[in-house]
């Protein structure tokens, strides 16, 4: 049967009913991100000649799919083409072309490359509260670890790696040495060994969302990454797990005007007073938050782990993980408020 002209429409009104995509699609400002995403075009290119390069937002945009549902470059390019819901999203028509695996590799080394992860989290960050959602009632602090691809190396590979030392069969093979991660690292966490890096996220506790991030390797302690994630917040309230406790970080704390509320520590020969097991108790009601924002990227995400090698890479994956959950969240809290502007109208 010949299509009728109207089928695409139709479609796409069904899958109105279900696209959680919709939201994403016109409750983001994507113009807003432009200035910013074009410095990746900012080397001239060698000659006119040959194809346009696919639009910036666009390709950004692209970026925003895949970390929404952890894709590798391949299958993100295959659900574009096998999508409405995608095309729909990149404003993409199906005759259309549509960017290839390739592509978006090389627009993600771009922006490794020029350093505009970040930029992009603070242009979202400062459209946050041009909508209203700024940092409020405190802020607080937690690392989670992401998994990275298991390297096989021999047991004396991995000692010169932690040494700084670039094993002897890496040098003699470029090509092993481009696929092995010299800088991941294994840990362990109740009672079980990981591999690979660590997100340390500082959210708002009005609004759950990242407001200050920064990507080590797995076994950097997450005291180590504190006091650069504190930020501007309506409170000087400061939540975070006795992982961070110490009289470093107290002091520093208390000079710097901030409220302390990280959890007390217990020691062998001092444990915990009751007083203090019940001022815990009651700082974990708000410090479990946090936990929530890890969670969202674990099950509504696609899980917490890269495919990459090499922190620079783990860093740009992981800082658009962070972006992409703050995209996700302000659909919601916009959602919910939109609802309770209905509500009053009643």
């Amino acid at each position: 049967m010949q299509p009728g002209f109207f089928d695409l429409d139709n479609r796409y009104r069904k899958l109105d009913e279900r696209d959680a995509l919709v939201g994403l699609g016109t409750l983001i400002d994507w113009e807003d991100f432009r200035d910013t995403l074009a410095k990746v075009r900012e080397k001239h290119r060698k000659s006119a000649a040959g194809r346009k390069p696919y639009d910036d937002v666009l390709m950004f945009k692209v970026l925003v799919l895949q970390h929404l549902y952890n894709l590798g470059d391949d299958e993100v390019e295959f659900q574009i083409r096998d999508r409405y819901s995608f095309c729909r999203f990149l404003k993409l028509n199906p005759e259309d072309r549509v960017p290839d695996a390739k592509t978006i590799w090389l627009f993600r080394e771009q922006l490794i490359e020029q350093g505009l992860i970040k930029a992009l989290f603070y242009a979202f960050d400062a459209q946050l509260e041009q909508k209203g959602f700024k940092a409020k009632k405190g802020q607080i602090v937690d690392a989670s670890l992401v998994s990275a691809p298991i390297q096989r190396n021999s047991r004396d590979e991995n000692a010169q790696i932690k040494n700084g030392e670039t094993p002897e069969r890496f040098k003699e093979n470029p090509n092993v040495e481009r696929q092995k991660d010299v800088e991941a690292r294994w840990t362990e966490k109740n009672g079980q060994r990981h591999y690979g890096y660590k997100d340390h996220v500082a959210i708002d506790n009005a609004h759950k969302l990242i407001r200050e991030y920064e990507v080590t390797s797995a076994q950097v302690h997450d005291s180590q990454v504190f006091l650069e994630l504190l930020g501007d917040n309506t409170s000087r309230a400061v939540w975070a797990d006795s992982a961070y406790r110490s009289a470093e970080n107290d002091v520093i704390l208390d000079a710097s005007g901030y409220r302390n509320r990280v959890h007390e520590k217990g020691y062998r020969d001092n444990p915990l007073s009751e007083r203090q097991k019940n001022a815990n108790r009651a700082k974990s009601k708000i410090r479990a938050r946090v936990e929530h924002v890890f969670g969202a990227m674990e099950h509504e995400m696609g899980g917490m782990f890269v495919r990459v090698i090499g922190l620079a890479r783990a860093t740009a994956k992981i800082g658009l993980m962070n972006l992409v959950y703050n995209i996700k969240r302000c659909v919601y809290l916009e959602g919910k408020v939109a609802s309770a502007e209905c509500g009053r109208g009643r």
